[in-house]
């Protein structure tokens, strides 16, 4: 989650000029440019030192130097947005296509649909399920195991948020409360009996615009959310990230990680958080963990074992590929949520009428967190059940999965095998209007009331409910 990785960032000078403002970017689209004839060269003598014809591509000398090249290549490339490759599911024991396709656009964000095509409707209820992507530096493609596991069972539709430098600066601006705004019009298109699932950032506007629909008497309000891994309130256990972003304060960041987007992008002269700038604290926080990836790579590029080699590519692939967040969204988002902490404190407002979870009545709530998260530390996301104080207990819940840092809490072997079944049961015990208005089948499969009376819940229940 780029919005809490702050550390490295390089000073950029305080003038609005283009070539003073932005430096740092100036000269990354410079560097790039300059290193293309370089990458070529590269990518060609790999090429030449790995061909079956070439005797060199057989001796120890021929794969060192197709390893080096290939890690110089890979090095320093620009990646792009990577493509979601999710051709079909698994439903009810068939194999099933996916079709994705937009069906709501803005200039910041698409809402795409996994639409699967079905010969035969299944017979268990397939529950609507929004899920909202970080807006922090990575694609929504980072989600793509989290999709991937909801579509068996659910409709899955998600945000897919722009690179902001290819959004021209015709388009005007996009901040915090232009993202909750989002939200509140796709719950709006979607018409309700929808379902949201917030992956970390999103956490924070997704609870502001669930609590501005209900004060407003919405009719339109998901039937449930689930928050996971979200810093609701980076004041319970702070990590790192959080301590630095609340002793840096907001100019701070104004002065040091706001760019202006070169020429020749679409978003010339727009202020922007830049994605090198981001996978610069990506990297910096685990330098040597990245260190001795590439180190292994190499080697499984010299001993021929691709398995190895192609699942570094994968994620990497994934993990390198970066985009620039606007300048107003990421600036607002840090001195709301982790410098002022302003929704926990009730401060916090939306086109200048405050936010109250505690409006949130009709709305379950699930949170999820990471045991061995170092983003958003453990009791973050939780903290919501202690704002929605009108939520019926029985309506919510809350699991902390063991074992697993920030990327697990969406991805991951234990994510398919423990999270999702949670949080498909809680979905499906609220996926009526009588649970709304009753709390009857709120969480009766999550056995949430035996766990406040102390009784002991099946394997697949959830281990805590939460019952402020």
């Amino acid at each position: 989650m780029a919005i809490g990785e702050f550390g490295g960032a390089p000073v950029a000078a305080g003038v609005n000029g283009p070539m003073y403002a932005a430096p740092a970017y100036w000269l990354y689209e410079m560097s790039q440019a300059a290193l293309n004839p370089s990458r070529a060269f590269a990518d060609a003598a790999r090429l030449f030192y790995r061909n079956p014809a070439n005797p060199l591509s057989y001796t120890a000398f021929g794969k060192t130097m197709a390893a080096g090249l290939e890690l110089f290549e890979r090095s320093t490339r620009r990646y792009g947005k990577p493509e979601w490759n999710i051709a079909s599911t698994v439903v009810g024991g068939e194999h099933v296509p996916v079709r994705i396709s937009p069906v709501w656009e803005r200039p910041f964000c698409r809402l795409l649909h996994f639409e699967r095509v079905f010969e035969r409707p299944p017979r268990r209820p397939q529950p609507r399920l929004l899920i909202v992507a970080p807006m922090s530096g990575h694609y929504p493609t980072l989600l793509r195991g989290t999709v991937e596991g909801f579509l068996p069972n659910h409709d899955v539709y998600l945000t897919e948020w722009v690179d902001a430098r290819m959004v021209p600066l015709s388009e005007g601006g996009f901040d915090l409360d232009d993202y909750i705004d989002y939200l509140i019009s796709m719950l709006h298109l979607l018409g309700g009996d929808v379902h949201m699932l917030a992956v970390c950032q999103p956490s924070v506007p997704v609870l502001a615009a669930v609590a501005r629909m209900e004060a407003e008497n919405d009719h339109y309000v998901p039937n449930s959310m689930v928050l996971m891994g979200g810093p609701i309130d980076t004041r319970v256990n702070p990590t790192a990230v959080n301590v630095l972003a609340e002793q840096r304060g907001i100019d701070w960041f104004r002065r040091n990680v706001i760019t202006k987007v070169p020429f020749p992008n679409p978003g010339f002269m727009r202020d922007v958080y830049p994605g090198f700038l981001q996978l610069h604290g990506f990297v910096s926080m685990n330098l040597d963990r990245h260190i001795e990836a590439h180190r292994k790579l190499f080697l499984h590029l010299v001993q021929a074992d691709g398995d190895s080699a192609q699942k570094h590519r994968e994620f990497y692939d994934e993990y390198l590929a970066v985009m620039d967040l606007a300048a107003e969204f990421y600036l607002q988002t840090v001195e709301t949520v982790f410098v002022r902490h302003a929704l926990p404190k009730g401060v916090m407002t939306h086109r200048g009428i405050r936010v109250d979870p505690g409006k949130i009545r009709r709305v379950a709530l699930l949170t999820v967190e990471g045991e061995n998260d170092d983003i958003s530390g453990v009791g973050q996301t939780e903290a919501a059940h202690r704002l929605c104080v009108n939520i019926p207990p029985e309506r919510k819940a809350h699991w902390l999965q063991p074992a697993v840092g920030h990327y697990g809490v969406f991805n991951g072997s234990r994510f398919r095998a423990e999270i999702v079944p949670r949080i498909s049961d809680f979905v499906l015990s609220n996926n009526s209007s009588g649970a709304r208005s009753s709390g009857r089948r709120g969480v009766s499969k999550l056995t949430s009331v035996a766990l406040a009376t102390g009784a002991s819940p099946p394997p697949p229940a959830l281990a805590t409910a939460a019952n402020e």
